[in-house]
């Protein structure tokens, strides 16, 4: 199973480029996940026809904080994984994270608008980057997974 993994869009409503994911790196994916900071729920209409699971982020309106947890777990084929924005300064975010879960194999997170993956303790930590782009180079990311018998993780640029 593939998944889609973005983050930091910040934008308010969908645009070509968000929707043109769905022909590119988010083609195959089975579901797509959100790490929050989408800014307005309209951005989620780019992924029309695929099952997305989104938390906001500290950027979000308030009707986006309404509508969508902080965090979530979710269950997908034999994984338990986590999904959540982040917040405060990058450096400890991935321990701060870490603290909201228990027992999940993968933790999916934003807010730093940086791309990393690593594992520690068992738990893969994803950050898919920002499609918003990042704060030194401006380069935009997603992220794909693809679960089998193990969860392989790829940072896409563009």
């Amino acid at each position: 199973m593939k998944l889609g993994v973005i983050s930091d869009t910040h934008l308010k409503q969908a645009t070509p480029e968000l929707r043109e994911l769905m022909a590119g790196p988010f083609k195959d994916v089975e579901m797509i996940l959100h790490a929050g900071d989408l800014t307005d729920l309209e951005v989620l209409e780019a992924f029309a026809g695929k099952e997305v699971q989104a938390v906001c982020g500290n950027m979000d309106s308030p009707s986006v904080r309404r509508q969508l947890p902080t965090h979530r777990t979710m269950q997908v084929g034999k994984f338990k994984i986590g999904l959540i924005h982040g917040w405060g300064r990058p450096q400890g975010l991935e321990e701060r994270v870490r603290r909201e879960f228990d027992r999940v194999d993968c933790i999916i997170y934003g807010h730093t608008h940086a791309p990393s993956q690593a594992e520690r303790e068992g738990v893969l930590f994803f950050n898919p980057g920002a499609f918003g782009g990042g704060f030194i180079s401006r380069k935009k990311s997603v992220g794909l997974l693809e679960l089998g018998e193990k969860i392989f993780s790829q940072i896409i640029y563009f």
